[in-house]
């Protein structure tokens, strides 16, 4: 596994041994950036179910001011922290070992990249619908093809879906009320 593009483009990423993590395809994750490129520039990422941490390294490596980076699994946050000292990323980087929903009450993030095991599809549903109560402007989930996450989850509307075989990414984004919409346009 590898950097795709940015500063860090071509180095090399330690993985978690065994089959306990999916890392996300080089190719799906490139398609990701290419869709997320206007953004991420001084965002914050929140990179849920972070594996090995290829997600948001990619972030940091494109331009993300930082990254959190949430696992429960203990091996894949050593892996996390190898791959962080390894490109000097530290200091950018806050990595929490815990499951998602403390976390996500506890911090903000311009862009939320939620990676469940792909047989977890009621504790998928169970975070959307906590981020669908939460402020986070954009919100993207990977999943299987064939197990698409609703529409809509509080505030959060789907507006766009990005197929690659047996994954995909749903876009989500915030609703704004139309007063709040009329705000930000003055």
């Amino acid at each position: 596994m590898r950097v795709i593009g940015g500063e860090f483009r071509s180095r090399r990423l330690k993985s978690v041994p065994g089959l306990e993590t999916r890392p996300t395809p080089d190719r799906l994750r490139e398609a990701l950036f290419n869709v997320l490129a206007p953004r991420i520039e001084g965002a914050i990422f929140l990179d849920v179910y972070a594996g090995t941490g290829a997600v948001g390294i990619e972030a940091l490596s494109r331009g993300a001011k930082r990254c959190l980076f949430v696992e429960k699994n203990r091996g894949a946050v050593a892996v996390i922290r190898e791959n962080l000292a390894e490109l000097g990323l530290e200091s950018r980087a806050e990595v929490y070992t815990s499951k998602p929903a403390p976390v996500l009450e506890r911090v903000n993030a311009d862009i939320v990249f939620l990676d469940p095991p792909y047989e977890m599809e009621n504790e998928r549903e169970a975070v959307l619908t906590a981020l669908g109560a939460l402020q986070h402007p954009l919100v993207v989930v990977q999943h299987a093809s064939r197990s698409a996450p609703r529409e809509e989850y509080g505030s959060l509307r789907r507006y766009r879906v990005l197929k690659q075989g047996d994954n995909s990414l749903s876009f989500y984004r915030r609703d704004v009320p139309s007063d709040e919409a009329t705000a930000i346009l003055y």
